[in-house]
């Protein structure tokens, strides 16, 4: 029987390009967004192929109920889940000096960005542990989309950096619980990622990346993160749990 993936955001930007590059290796694919299944129709079409299986589970990873409806859909649908990708997130509507910072925007980041994740996986983790005891053969994954803005600090989205340095441990924190069940649990932090979100800022980045900001002097693709989840997810990348991968063209390496 195929495995199963559940994509958060995965209806468009980094989480798209993942949908595509897992639905290509053989997974049936359950994609979560936040817009009306309607509004979608049309891009789920596209990404049915001969040998595929998608559906949508709308929901707000921020909500509790949410969270169990998305669940509920994939267990009524497949009946398993093999892997998790946490990529759902926003940044802050507005960018403002942390000297300026409002509690309406760092609720609303931290509360998709980190506390969806946390429990998201936490639901998911136990219906995981279920399946592993009925068989051991199975193999699960839970992969994490942070940022580089976990290490790299921005002082007008703060709270966007807290969320993805949150991130981080909640991805150390589940790869310890998990062990035990041979569940790893990994991490990709990615670079400047052309999409929809990065789009205000495609002037600047085009700027910073002709001067060097990246060692390999072109934006991030979705189509690279969706390589790089399919690798781990099919156990390419083995003994690595609870570890990082920059995929980021090189911009976090220091050098003279």
């Amino acid at each position: 029987m195929k495995p199963v993936a559940l994509i958060t955001g995965g209806s468009r930007g980094i989480g798209l390009g993942i949908a595509k590059s897992m639905i290509n290796a053989g997974y049936r694919v359950a994609i979560n967004g936040v817009r009306p299944e309607n509004q979608v129709k049309k891009l789920l079409a596209e990404l049915i192929i001969p040998t595929s299986e998608v559906i949508y589970c709308q929901g707000n990873i921020a909500e509790s109920e949410d969270r169990s409806k998305i669940i509920s859909e994939v267990k009524e649908h497949f009946g398993r889940l093999n892997v998790l990708v946490n990529n759902a997130g926003v940044a802050p509507k507005e960018r403002n000096d942390i000297l300026e910072a409002t509690e309406e925007s760092y609720d609303r980041v931290l509360d998709i960005n980190l506390k969806g994740p946390y429990f998201l996986t936490q639901l998911v983790a136990r219906w995981m542990i279920e399946q592993k005891k009925i068989n051991l053969k199975d193999t699960f994954s839970i992969i994490n989309i942070s940022s580089v803005s976990a290490t790299f600090a921005s002082v007008n989205r703060g709270d966007y950096c807290i969320s993805k340095a949150g991130m981080t441990m909640l991805t150390k924190l589940w790869a310890v619980r998990l062990g035990e069940y041979d569940i790893p649990v990994y991490e990709i932090q990615p670079g400047i990622i052309r999409t929809d979100m990065t789009a205000g800022v495609a002037e600047k980045y085009d700027k910073l990346i002709g001067e060097g900001l990246t060692l390999e002097k072109r934006w991030g693709d979705p189509k690279d993160l969706g390589k790089t989840v399919t690798a781990l997810a099919t156990g390419m990348i083995p003994y690595a749990t609870g570890q990082v991968i920059n995929t980021d063209g090189g911009m976090t390496i220091q050098f003279l």
